[in-house]
Order: C-alpha cells, then sequence, then structure tokens
C-alpha cells in the first residue's frame, strides 16, 4: 500500500483534516517564494502539532534557507528534511554529516531516464521525491502541478534501494494510474488537493487518499 503526504500545509486547521482523512506524512513549505511558505514559527508549532497527531512532518526546503539548521536542531519531531532545490551532491553529504538524526530526502526533477542517472550521485540522501522539472525560469523547483511520464520509474533502484516518492501533477483522478505506471510506493500531492494554493479542500484530500487506498 502507498504512503501518502499531503505537502504545502499552512494552517493547523488543515493539518488536522489531513490526518483525519488518512494521510501518512505532510509537508511544510519553507521555500519563501512558494506561496504555500510558512515562516520559522509557524512551521515549528505545525511539525510539533503534526508529531502529537500521529502523523509524520516533513519540511520542503533548500540548503540556502538560513534557519533551516536551527528548526532542525530545535524540532526533534521532524521526520525528514525533503532538500528541494539545485542542491549539489556534495551540498546534501554535507547537510546529512551535520544533521545525522534526522533522514534527508533529496527531490529531483525529471523530465527524462536520463535524469534518474544523477540520482546515483546523491549517495548522502536517505532516499528520493520525482518530481516533474519546473518551468523554464521558475523561482522554485516544486510546486507547480506538472507530471511527467510515470513509467519510466518503474523498477527504478537507486543507490540499492527502492525508497522513492513519487510527485509532480497528482490528483485524485490521476493518482491510482500513477502508481500503476511508476510502481510508487509513496506518492506527494500539493497543488492538486487545493482551492488556491496554500489552502487544502477537505473533499479532494479525502478523495485522493480514498483513491490511493483502493490500489491495493
Amino acid at each position: 500500500m502507498a504512503s501518502v503526504k499531503i505537502c504545502g500545509i499552512t494552517t493547523e486547521s488543515d493539518l488536522e483534516m489531513a490526518v483525519e482523512a488518512g494521510a501518512d506524512m505532510v509537508g511544510l513549505v519553507l521555500v519563501e517564494t512558494s506561496p504555500r511558505f510558512v515562516n520559522f514559527e509557524k512551521a515549528q508549532k505545525l511539525i510539533r502539532r503534526a508529531a502529537e497527531l500521529g502523523v509524520e512532518p516533513w519540511v520542503v526546503a533548500t540548503t540556502a534557507i538560513p534557519w533551516l539548521g536551527r528548526l532542525v536542531e530545535e524540532t526533534p519531531e521532524i521526520g525528514a528534511v525533503q532538500l528541494h532545490g539545485k542542491e549539489s551532491p556534495g551540498q546534501v553529504a554535507g547537510f546529512a554529516r551535520k544533521h545525522q538524526l534526522v533522514p534527508v530526502i533529496k527531490a529531483m526533477g525529471i523530465a527524462s531516464p536520463r535524469d534518474l542517472a544523477d540520482a546515483e550521485a546523491f549517495d548522502a540522501a536517505d532516499a528520493f521525491l520525482f518530481d516533474a522539472k519546473p518551468p523554464a525560469g521558475s523561482d522554485r523547483e516544486g510546486g507547480h502541478g506538472r507530471s511527467f511520464d510515470w513509467s519510466i520509474l518503474k523498477g527504478f533502484r537507486v543507490n540499492d534501494h527502492e525508497d522513492w516518492t513519487l510527485s509532480g501533477g497528482l490528483t485524485p483522478e490521476n493518482v491510482a494510474e500513477a502508481i500503476r505506471k511508476s510502481g510508487a510506493a509513496a506518492v506527494d500531492v500539493s497543488s492538486g488537493v487545493e482551492i488556491r494554493p496554500g489552502v487544502k479542500d477537505a473533499d479532494k484530500v479525502r478523495a485522493f487518499i480514498a483513491a490511493v487506498r483502493a490500489t491495493e
């Protein structure tokens, strides 16, 4: 059964709704250019509340965020740090060495099988998230609601493990097909379950999770 991450949570009410709907993970975006941005204080509050509710809180960030290290050090409830920028393998390795108690997920934009080969260089990452490449000139790497050819991920292994999450353009209507074509063991959705950026639609969240559960 695939795990579900509801990303781009910005309010406690949406967090509680996602948990009630059956989410396994929630994502909080720390990238200021995102319409789903949450600052240090709000992120810490939501992380702690997510942990209280029994759901794993991920933070979506880049190594350029000056307070990311402080948030990790002061908030042990963080379940994972999803580095969703243009980090080099060396930057990811450096972050992982400095913050050894939290799993590091490297997000990568995918458009063709050739892009998957780049994942092997990130051997310091604990797992991966594969998203669609952003539009040309975009000021952020993710959260654009774009998809890619999911079938190129079928059977994909990187650094001797299969621990990766599928993201990019997923909706309640297409997530079952995406899982079937890719073989994903975890899926991530943000814009596909929103009323508007940063505001989740409870009916869409429930429908998305139900569609994932129906693929068992």
